[in-house]
């Protein structure tokens, strides 16, 4: 079990993107706002190894201060076992840098670019030694955010991981109504 919740922590980040224009923008801030808050729900390993596996996870997300980026953290569980997970990443020079966990130094992975699709959707490229892939973090509405981890094979991306994640705490996002 605790192999199986290890594999689901490296596929929720395994994911990759293409590169970032020069400077982060208004649509990467605005994308970042709209994760802060409490977020919660079940997820599923789609292939692979543990396919069938569920869990749930609970996270608390917040923009980075003065730069764009988020962090990510909390803990997803599969029956009574449960893990501790934390992500980290901000834009740095002409992409976005970070680690999963410990960073793919440690037992987790590195966050080696990504990009800012929409105000709803971001991609960012994973890598640790051999393991290549994306993760697409979308947000259809202000209360719900779509996790889809994909590991490349072959040449082809492939999916392993999905996550529905609900917003369980009231945080106020998009724009702001005048009286």
């Amino acid at each position: 079990m605790k192999r199986a919740l290890y594999s689901i922590c490296l596929s929720l980040v395994a994911t990759a993107a293409m590169s970032l224009p020069a400077l982060a923008g208004d649509r990467d801030s605005a994308f970042f706002r709209n994760v802060s808050g409490q977020w919660t729900g079940p997820g599923e390993i789609v292939a692979g190894k543990y396919k069938g596996t569920k869990f749930v996870c609970n996270f608390v997300g917040a923009p980075k201060s003065g730069k764009a980026g988020m962090s990510l953290d909390g803990d997803c569980r599969v029956g009574v076992f449960t893990q501790k997970m934390s992500a980290s990443f901000e834009h740095n020079g002409r992409d976005y840098k970070g680690k999963f966990m410990d960073g793919a130094a440690g037992k987790g992975l590195d966050i080696i670019s990504g990009n800012v699709v929409n105000d709803n959707k971001v991609i960012l490229a994973v890598n640790r030694a051999q393991l290549n892939g994306v993760m697409q973090a979308r947000i259809p509405s202000d209360n719900t955010m779509n996790v889809t981890v994909s590991v490349r094979v072959d040449k082809k991306l492939v999916p392993v991981i999905g996550v529905n994640l609900k917003r369980v705490d009231g945080t106020k996002v998009g724009s702001i109504a005048a009286d």
